[in-house]
């Protein structure tokens, strides 16, 4: 779920940016083509209104002054000139006409002159001598040519330029001055200046000078500044610049007839002012997109998830012994993993029970072959004494020594089992120390101190003979006056322990260690199956941690200890033992009482 969930958010916060710039460029687009359709507009306006003031200065040049003389018809171009400005007085200051020597000829509204203005001296005027074949306008300044009565002051923009005038018949120059009303632009500029991203137009003549600007005073009073002189070299169209470290779009569009540039300034940061609701969309569209992509991975992943997570919890069921049925659900692929770790464990099953048969059918084979390792001398001894009781006429005690033995056949041959009762191991014992006590003429005693409790429980037969026979042969029947052996046992902590000790020879420290390791030893007397044999097969059968311990100093004897768990001899146990579950008994499996 993390990992698509990355992915998911990753994948949508591209689609994100991607969309946020998409909409950016075209919101971009959009300001860009509703500023240039402004200024088209806006351009237009302009145009006529320059318009309007051309036809006002050629219906004077060539409806008044070329149709009249100055000298005959002087009230004539008056009453022309008055007529013109009374139409168009809401667009116009003043109509004047001055000869080439900078003298008032002729003006509208009659006004006088203020002394000495020193026309000659004019930017217009100069304009219009220099190049007489144009139309020149000039950028905005205050009318200082009359005086007005009323003390006010007004901004105009002069269109100047050479006309001939006629005066009795004579030819000369002259310029014809037009001051049209600076409000009217100013008026069609500042409702365009209405923004309030940062966008802003102005007005600049085709040398960069500032006709209009919505910070025209501060630019000059040097406070600010405007990139007029750079933009008035630009052709129409849109152009990317940096001024003063900000970067801005400049859109430039040419006023016919003047040479005038509207320009069009949009800041950068007006193309992001109008992006905050796209923005605001954008982000929103995004969390609602989020919610629903980690809603939609949760469901996949839960689906694709949680039959993996119910096919492990069965797997650890199955590994922690419950065996539970393996889960088949989910997707194919799953399905199919579920039926072959079934397949898997059914199949280990079989492998393992094959593998215990097996087991056990070697440890029956370890066991047989053991217990067939028992050296038939101990028999034929035993029969040639038998054999001189009977020559020496020693009839009874013949009788007592067949007896013992048949016992001791009786148990050793048991029908085949390995495991018998304790006491039936203590009763084969006491036939074969009986039988050695007659062979030997009572040179060793022998005493049994078995506690009677443990009589009911489960041994492997034939372990103390063996024990018996090296303690005979070792240890007391080499010492000159016999010696003593003792047989006990006892319960403890759960186990039973059973021990033969003598007061014989003893064995060293190194004797100790590799008697019950060293199964290669050649053994001078006995039956040669030794005590490895004896603690192999209590281990094959109880487990390694059962077996024999020896303990044994020289000159004061050997006592060699049986440790077996405290099993009730029963048919069940001894047939469970004998198939080779004592495993089953040591851990709890199946109880001991049972």
């Amino acid at each position: 779920m993390i990992v698509f969930s990355a992915i998911s958010l990753s994948m949508l916060l591209i689609l994100g940016v991607v969309m946020y710039y998409r909409f950016s460029a075209l919101s971009r687009h959009e300001i860009i083509q509703s500023t240039q359709k402004l200024m088209e507009q806006t351009s237009e306006s302009l145009e006529n209104y320059l318009v309007s003031m051309r036809q006002i200065s050629d219906a004077v040049y060539y409806n008044v002054l070329k149709e009249n003389d100055l000298h005959d018809q002087g009230n004539n171009i008056q009453q022309g000139m008055n007529l013109l400005y009374e139409a168009n007085k809401s667009n116009l200051r003043s109509i004047a006409i001055y000869n080439h020597y900078g003298s008032l000829v002729a003006a509208e509204p009659i006004a006088a002159q203020k002394e000495d203005p020193n026309i000659t001296n004019q930017e217009w005027f100069e304009k219009a001598v220099d190049e007489m074949e144009n139309m020149h306008f000039s950028t905005p300044h205050i009318q200082n040519l009359f005086d007005d009565f009323s003390r006010r002051y007004y901004w105009v923009i002069s269109l100047s330029r050479v006309v001939e005038l006629t005066e009795k018949g004579v030819t000369q120059s002259g310029v014809l001055l037009v001051d049209m009303d600076y409000s009217s632009i100013s008026r069609m500029m500042k409702h365009i200046n209405m923004s309030n991203n940062g966008q802003y137009y102005y007005l600049c003549d085709n040398n960069g000078r500032i006709i209009f600007h919505t910070q025209q005073i501060q630019i000059n009073k040097g406070i600010t500044k405007e990139n007029s002189k750079v933009t008035a070299e630009y052709k129409d169209g849109v152009y990317d610049e940096v001024f003063e470290g900000e970067r801005r779009k400049v859109i430039v569009n040419t006023i016919s007839y003047t040479g005038w540039k509207l320009v069009g300034v949009i800041p950068y940061a007006a193309f992001t002012h109008g992006m905050f609701n796209i923005r605001y969309f954008i982000v929103m569209f995004m969390l609602l997109m989020a919610m629903m992509l980690v809603l939609i991975n949760r469901v996949v992943s839960v689906r694709i998830s949680s039959p993996i997570l119910k096919l492990n919890d069965s797997v650890m069921e199955y590994e922690a012994g419950k065996k539970p049925e393996i889960y088949i659900g989910g997707s194919v692929e799953i399905r199919h993993l579920g039926y072959s770790i079934q397949q898997s464990y059914e199949q280990i099953d079989i492998l393992m029970q094959e593998i215990v048969l097996e087991q056990n059918e070697r440890r029956k084979s370890e066991l047989d072959a053991l217990q067939s390792q028992i050296n038939p001398h101990f028999l034929y001894n035993t029969l040639d004494s038998i054999t001189w009781m009977i020559e020496g006429e020693r009839n009874d005690e013949a009788v007592s020594m067949i007896s013992e033995l048949a016992r001791l056949f009786r148990i050793s041959l048991s029908k085949g089992r390995t495991v018998i009762s304790i006491k039936d191991e203590l009763q084969h014992a006491q036939s074969y120390m009986n039988i050695q006590k007659i062979r030997y003429k009572n040179f060793f005693s022998i005493t049994f101190d078995v506690d009677s409790a443990v009589y009911s429980c489960c041994i492997v037969k034939l372990v103390l003979q063996p024990i018996l026979e090296n303690a005979i042969n070792y240890g007391v029947t080499v010492m000159d006056d016999g010696g003593e052996i003792k047989v006990t046992g006892r319960k403890e902590d759960g186990n039973i322990i059973l021990s033969v000790a003598d007061n014989g020879v003893g064995m060293s420290e190194e004797q100790v260690r590799l008697i019950l390791t060293d199964n290669n030893r050649v053994h001078k007397h006995g039956s040669g199956v030794g005590l490895v044999n004896v603690n192999n097969r209590i281990q094959i059968l109880f487990g390694k941690e059962y077996g024999l311990t020896v303990e044994s100093e020289l000159d004061e004897g050997t006592t060699v200890s049986i440790r077996i768990p405290a099993i009730p001899f029963t048919e069940e146990n001894r047939e469970i033992l004998e198939k080779g579950h004592q495993y089953l008994l040591k851990n709890g499996i199946i109880d001991h009482e049972e």
